[in-house]
């Protein structure tokens, strides 16, 4: 085991009592959708991967990772881990990445991924020193995957089925074996679902030893409201422990499903005691009365989150806003524009679009690759993300205003 591994809570059964970690919130947007999975939830007192109770952008992790660093003084490791896919909020990633080394070259840092893009961002993983990555893998055979991963958006391509999962399982056992060449730590978390994939279990483990994955992480499946297998009975530890025991090796037996958020020690959370003054990292922000206006429409059942895909929205919710105030101005029935269930894909792309043509931005958790070109050409932006419609519509003003920045620096001229 590596002297570092020593001090990372998840890689070192002894390590969880002495040491504590972090996780920085910073990626909401995530590149699949699997139907064990629904991170609309935010409870402070729910506690599973996909949950945060804020986002902070690179900069605001940066000073939240100063405040638990003064009051926590066996942090050991940072991580970021949602609640979305950390490599599909690269950017964000990246520079969170930066500005804590920056402060803290010691601190150990690690990824939580769903494996999608690890070929593509290997390389730059290894250039950032981050040594830790878990890789979520739930099945090695496509006819597995196809079952549990309803949507892959990868690139250009939004596939299903057993497509999808083909090239996730690709992509995923690609990069692993990409980052164990570079002798980089592999922790595999597997989501054990009853009648799903309990049985393939045996499998994953097998491959993803052969590949150079040094730890098991077996995960109960816990049923969700609002996800695909809400109505699956729920794993319970004692299927974990049998499964585990089948499966052998190195495992980790003291995983405490954590949130996108948690702070502390593994299963003694101090999430709680830096909500309030995380509160006040957000930046000084120009005066309203000089900020403009914009109209978004945002894919929302509720109107809480954002959790409907642009193409599949049943309804519209049209805000007016400049990034710090917004009001609500009109709610649009999909109804009204689809031409019924016999009309093509192009037909209904083009209500849709018609739909927003007044509008300066969509806001949705996913859209397919050609309503987004057909979208920009009208001058309307796409902004894909997975939280509140709150704090999604000030990050899409972010968005329009970085916009319109580019667009006065091509033409000489400089921002208010």
């Amino acid at each position: 085991m590596p002297d570092q591994a020593c001090k990372h809570p998840c890689y070192s059964y002894g390590a969880h009592l002495k040491y504590a970690r972090m996780h920085l919130p910073v990626a909401p947007q995530c590149n699949m959708r699997c139907n064990y999975c629904n991170t609309k939830f935010d409870c402070i007192h729910e506690n599973r991967p996909g949950v945060t109770s804020q986002i902070l952008s690179p900069a605001q992790a940066r000073q939240k990772f100063a405040l638990v660093k003064e009051k926590i003084s066996n942090l050991s490791v940072v991580g970021v881990a949602g609640p979305g896919e950390p490599l599909a909020n690269w950017e964000e990633t990246r520079e969170t990445i930066a500005l804590i080394k920056e402060m803290d070259p010691e601190i150990i840092f690690c990824l939580s991924t769903n494996g999608l893009l690890l070929p593509d961002y290997a390389d730059e993983i290894l250039r950032l020193g981050v040594k830790y990555i878990t890789v979520t893998v739930n099945a090695v055979d496509p006819e597995v995957g196809a079952q549990i991963h309803g949507l892959v958006r990868y690139q250009d391509q939004r596939l299903h089925g057993v497509e999808g999962a083909t090239l996730l399982i690709n992509n995923q056992l690609a990069g692993i074996a990409r980052l164990v060449r570079a002798g980089v730590e592999i922790k595999v978390n597997t989501v054990m679902i009853k009648v799903v994939n309990d049985w393939h279990i045996p499998e994953i483990v097998k491959q993803l030893r052969a590949g150079g994955a040094g730890l098991i992480n077996i995960i109960p499946h816990i049923p969700i409201l609002g996800s695909v297998f809400y109505g699956l009975p729920q794993t319970t530890m004692k299927d974990v422990a049998a499964m585990r025991e089948v499966c052998g090796g190195q495992q980790m037996t003291h995983c405490q499903l954590c949130r996108a958020d948690a702070v502390g020690l593994i299963g003694e959370d101090r999430m709680s005691e830096f909500m309030d003054q995380t509160y006040d990292l957000e930046p000084p922000r120009p005066k309203a009365t000089k900020r403009k206006r914009y109209k978004i429409a945002v894919t929302t059942q509720q109107g809480e989150f954002v959790d409907q895909h642009f193409d599949e929205a049943g309804e519209l919710r049209i805000y007016i806003g400049d990034g710090i105030h917004f009001n609500l101005v009109d709610e649009r029935k999909q109804d009204k524009h689809c031409l019924g269930a016999g009309a093509s894909e192009g037909t209904r792309r083009a209500e849709m679009i018609k739909a927003v043509a007044d509008c300066d931005a969509v806001l949705t958790m996913g859209i397919g690759y050609q309503t987004q070109k057909r979208l920009l050409k009208k001058g309307i932006m796409s902004v894909e993300y997975c939280h509140t419609v709150e704090t999604g519509l000030g990050y899409t003003v972010e968005q329009l205003n970085l916009r319109k920045d580019r667009g006065n620096m091509k033409k000489g001229k400089t921002t208010a």
